[in-house]
C-alpha cells in the first residue's frame, strides 16, 4: 500500500505568483509549528506539545489526500493548504493557535497588497518619490522629526526607511483595526516607523551604575570617570549611545547627584598636585612626608572641609599652616574651572554630537537642582552659567532640555540651602529659555517621595513625559521610561457627539472614548508583544550596558518582557479645547461647565488606565500628548470630513492636550489654576506654559513669580514661553524687533534674526 508521504510527491504546489514546485511537507509542518510557537510566552508554561503539532499536520496530509490527491487533481494552491491548516485547528479545539495563524495570514496578504497591489503600489512609490525630489518645506514627512534635517543625505535616507517601516508596520505587523483608526484620523500611533525594530520610547539614564565600572559603547570599554571633565563627557557619550537604541529622547533625572562625585575626584587631584608644588617651591618637603598627605586628602567626602583638620602635618608651624590654606583655595578654584569647562563641554558635545546614522542630535533632557552637597551645587552653578553664556557664537543652547527640580526646603525659600541656585535657574531661564521647572510639592510627585533617596524624586524627559509608580516595584525614576504611546482625537469625538448629533449627547459621547481606549489599549499590548519578543543583543547599550532597570540580570540571548514591565504603556489626547467647544460650545477657559466637563472627560480617561494597569499588571498611564504636529494632522483629517467649524476646525491646529487655547486672552494665574488639576490626572507626562512677551531677563522679579504660581497651583513641569531673538551678525541676544540693538542692523539685512520658541521644543523624542 502507497503511504500518505509518497502519495504527497506526486503533487505539485501553485504558488501565488503561479510558478509550481515539489511537495514539501517539511514546510507544511514548519508553517503549523510556527502557528503553535505564536502563542507561546516567555512567562507562562507552554501548554501544547510536538505531539499536537503532528496531530494538526497529519490531519491536513489526510485531507490533501482525500480532497485532490484521490480526485487525480494534480495540482494544490498554498492558499487552500492554509485554508485545510485553519480548518483543522478550529476543528482540533486550538482556537488561540487558529486565531493567531489566521491573524497573521491576513496580515500577509495586506503586506502583499502593499507592495504588489497596483493602487497601492502607486501611492507607496509616490510618497518615496516625494521624499527623493522634494525639500523639507515641500514635504511634511521630511519635517515629521524636528530633530532631523530631511534635506541631507542622511536625514533623507531615514526617512526612505521611515516611510517603508510604517506601511509595513500598518500592513503586517497591526491588526487591520489599529491601521485604520490611525489612517482616518481616529488615533494616532506615534513612532510607528519603529514597531519592526520592537524599540522602545525614552529611558531615564541611571549614570550613577554606568559610572561605577565604566562601560562599552560597542567599540571599546570606557574606564571609570576619574574626574569632572571625564564625568561629563562619559555622561554625553551615554546619551548618544543610548538614542542608538530608543525612538525617543534619552534623560538624566538626577545630573547633580551624578556628577558631584567627579567634582570631589577632581579637587582632590588638584589639592595633591598645589600642594606638593608648593612644597617643592617652599623647599618644604623635607618636613612634611607627602604621601601621608595624599594618603589623608584621598579619604576626604567633600570639597567643603576645615583645613585644621591638617593640623597634624603642620603643628607649630605657621608657614605649612599657610601652605595648605593657600593650597585648598587654589585647588577649589581650579575645580570650580574645571567644572564650568566641563558644562561648556558637555553642552556643546550634546548640540553638535549626532546619533542614528549621523543624522539626528539627540534629544537629550537632564533634571537637577536638589542635591544640597557642595560637589553638587557646583555642578549646578556652573552649568547654569554656561548655558546662560551660551555655545560658540552665544547662540541660545537646544540642548539638553534643563529642568530645574523646585522643592520647598531645598531650594524655594530663602533660607533653604540651595536657594540661591534656583534664583539663578530663573534668571538663566530668563534670558535663554531653560531651565524649564518641575515641582516636587506638587501631591503627585511628593506622594513617592523620600528625602534621603534621590531616585524617588521625579525625572522629567523635556518633551514631558514621566515616569515614577511602577506595578513591579517600588517608584523610583532612573532606569525605567516610556515604551510606546498613542494619542486619541478628542475633538472628533466632540464633533460627532455635540455638532454632528445636534445636541450634547454626553452618553455617546463617553461610551465611544471608552470603545477607543479600549482598542488603542489592545493596539498597546500588541505593540508591547512585539518590544517583549526582542533578545538583549537587539539593544546593546540600553540592555546590553544595563541602562535599562534590572537589564543587567538578563542573558544576552533573553527576552525582554521581565525587564520592560518597568516601563509605561501610554495612552495620549490632544484638542480638549476643541473638544469641549464642539460638545457645549465653550472650552474650560470660557466656562465653568466646560471647566467641569474637561475635568470630567480627563479623569475618565485616568480612571480607564488605571482599570487597565490593574487588569493586565502593566504600567498604563495617561499623558498629555507632547507631539505639537500631530495636532495638526488630526485638524486636517477632521476639517476635510465636517468642514471649517468655527471654534473647532477653523486653524490649522488643534490646542495641545489639556491647554487653555493660546488665542485666548486669560491671565497667567487664572491659566496655571484651571491647569493645574490635569497635571494629577495625567501621570503619564504634562506640562503647562505660561506666553510671555518683551525681555523677561530686565524683570526676572515677574518670572520668578511666575515660576511660583506654578508651584502653588500643583504644576507637575511648567515652561515659560518667552522671545528669545539672536543676530547672528553681531551675536546680540534678547528681545529684538525690526532693527538689532547690538549692531543696529535691520532685520531684512543679510542673514535672517534667529527666533527660538520652548514650545517647540518640547516634543517627544523631537518627534
Amino acid at each position: 500500500m502507497i503511504d500518505t508521504e509518497e502519495k504527497l510527491t506526486t503533487l505539485k504546489v501553485v504558488k501565488r505568483n503561479g510558478r509550481k514546485v515539489e511537495w514539501n511537507g517539511t514546510k507544511i509542518a514548519v508553517a503549523i509549528k510556527k502557528g503553535f510557537d505564536s502563542i507561546k510566552t516567555e512567562e507562562d508554561e507552554y501548554k501544547y506539545t510536538e505531539k499536537d503539532i503532528n496531530k494538526v499536520y497529519s490531519a491536513v496530509e489526510k485531507r490533501i489526500v482525500k480532497e485532490f490527491i484521490d480526485k487525480n487533481e494534480e495540482k494544490i494552491k498554498i492558499e487552500q493548504i492554509q485554508d485545510l491548516i485553519e480548518e483543522e485547528l478550529k476543528k482540533k479545539g486550538y482556537d488561540d493557535v487558529y486565531t493567531s495563524f489566521s491573524e497573521y495570514r491576513e496580515r500577509r496578504n495586506a503586506s502583499r497588497q502593499l507592495f504588489f497591489g497596483e493602487k497601492k503600489q502607486h501611492k507607496f512609490l509616490k510618497a518615496i518619490e516625494s521624499l527623493g525630489l522634494k525639500s523639507a518645506h515641500e514635504e511634511d514627512a521630511k519635517r515629521e522629526n524636528a530633530n532631523v534635517d530631511g534635506d541631507t543625505a542622511m536625514g533623507t535616507m531615514l526617512q526612505y526607511g521611515s516611510t517603508v517601516s510604517k506601511e509595513f508596520a500598518k500592513a503586517y505587523l497591526m491588526k487591520p483595526r489599529f491601521a485604520e483608526a490611525h489612517d482616518n484620523g481616529d488615533i494616532h500611533i506615534h513612532d510607528m516607523d519603529f514597531m519592526p525594530m520592537g524599540t522602545t520610547t525614552c529611558c531615564q539614564i541611571d549614570l550613577d551604575k554606568l559610572f561605577k565600572n565604566g562601560f562599552s559603547t560597542g567599540h571599546g570599554h570606557l574606564r571609570e570617570p576619574k574626574d569632572i571633565i571625564s564625568y561629563a563627557a562619559l555622561a554625553a557619550i551615554a546619551i548618544q549611545s543610548n538614542q542608538n537604541d530608543q525612538h525617543g529622547g534619552q534623560s538624566i533625572p538626577a545630573f547633580d547627584f551624578y556628577l558631584a562625585p567627579g567634582v570631589l575626584c577632581t579637587f582632590k587631584k588638584q589639592f595633591k598636585q598645589i600642594i606638593c608644588d608648593l612644597l617643592d617651591y617652599e623647599d618644604l618637603n623635607s618636613f612634611i612626608n607627602m604621601d601621608r598627605i595624599a594618603k589623608e586628602i584621598d579619604k576626604l567626602k567633600s570639597i567643603e572641609i576645615d583645613t585644621s583638620i591638617f593640623a597634624n602635618f603642620y603643628k607649630e608651624s605657621d608657614q605649612i599652616k599657610r601652605l595648605f590654606e593657600l593650597s585648598y583655595e587654589k585647588a577649589l578654584a581650579k575645580t570650580d574651572r574645571a567644572t564650568y569647562q566641563a558644562m561648556e563641554a558637555f553642552i556643546h558635545n550634546l548640540n553638535t554630537m549626532h546619533s542614528r546614522a549621523g543624522a539626528q542630535v539627540p534629544f537629550s533632557s537632564i533634571n537637577f537642582g536638589t542635591d544640597t552637597s557642595a560637589e553638587g551645587r557646583m555642578v549646578v552653578r556652573n552649568y547654569l552659567l554656561a548655558t546662560d553664556a551660551g555655545l560658540g557664537h552665544h547662540e541660545t543652547p537646544i540642548f539638553p532640555i534643563s529642568i530645574f527640580k523646585v522643592k520647598e526646603g531645598v531650594n524655594y525659600n530663602p533660607e533653604d540651602p540651595n536657594y540661591d541656585l534656583f534664583k539663578l535657574s530663573c534668571e538663566v531661564s530668563a534670558k535663554r529659555l531653560f531651565p524649564n521647572f518641575s515641582f516636587l510639592d506638587s501631591p503627585f510627585n511628593l506622594a513617592s517621595y523620600d528625602p534621603n533617596d534621590y531616585r524617588t524624586e521625579v525625572g522629567y524627559m523635556g518633551c514631558r513625559t514621566r515616569v515614577l509608580t511602577d506595578v513591579h516595584g517600588d517608584a523610583i525614576t532612573p532606569g525605567r521610561g516610556n515604551l510606546s504611546f498613542t494619542s486619541i482625537n478628542l475633538p472628533r469625538l466632540g464633533i460627532k457627539h455635540g455638532i454632528v448629533s445636534g445636541e450634547t449627547d454626553l452618553d455617546g459621547f463617553f461610551k465611544e472614548l471608552e470603545e477607543l481606549m479600549d482598542l488603542v489599549k489592545d493596539q498597546l499590548l500588541e505593540r508591547f508583544e512585539i518590544q517583549c519578543s526582542r533578545h538583549v543583543y537587539n539593544f546593546p547599550f540600553l540592555l546590553g550596558q544595563g541602562v535599562w532597570m534590572d537589564s543587567e540580570k538578563l542573558k544576552n540571548t533573553d527576552r525582554l518582557r521581565k525587564v520592560l514591565k518597568h516601563g509605561t504603556l501610554t495612552i495620549g489626547f490632544i484638542g480638549l479645547a476643541e473638544c469641549l467647544k464642539a460638545l457645549i460650545g465653550s472650552h474650560h477657559g470660557e466656562s465653568e461647565q466646560a471647566e467641569k466637563l474637561g475635568l470630567k472627560i480627563i479623569g475618565f480617561m485616568r480612571n480607564k488606565t488605571d482599570e487597565y494597569a490593574e487588569k493586565y499588571n502593566l504600567n498604563f498611564s495617561l499623558i498629555a500628548t507632547p507631539a505639537e504636529g500631530l495636532s495638526g494632522r488630526f485638524t486636517n483629517i477632521d476639517k476635510a470630513i465636517y468642514g471649517k467649524i468655527k471654534g473647532v476646525t477653523d486653524r490649522e491646529y488643534y490646542t495641545n492636550s489639556f491647554h487653555i487655547p493660546v488665542y485666548y486672552n486669560i491671565s497667567a494665574a487664572r491659566k496655571l489654576k484651571l491647569e493645574g488639576p490635569y497635571h494629577a490626572l495625567t501621570n503619564g507626562g504634562h506640562i503647562s506654559y505660561v506666553e510671555l512677551d518683551g525681555d523677561t531677563a530686565m524683570n526676572v522679579k515677574a518670572f520668578e513669580k511666575i515660576v511660583r504660581l506654578m508651584h502653588d497651583n500643583n504644576i507637575g513641569y511648567g515652561a515659560i514661553n518667552h522671545p528669545v531673538d539672536r543676530d547672528p551678525v553681531c551675536g546680540y541676544t534678547g528681545v529684538i524687533g525690526d532693527v538689532c540693538p547690538g549692531c543696529g542692523r535691520k532685520e531684512n539685512e543679510g542673514i535672517p534674526i534667529e527666533r527660538i520658541k520652548n514650545a517647540s521644543l518640547n516634543s517627544c523624542g523631537g518627534r
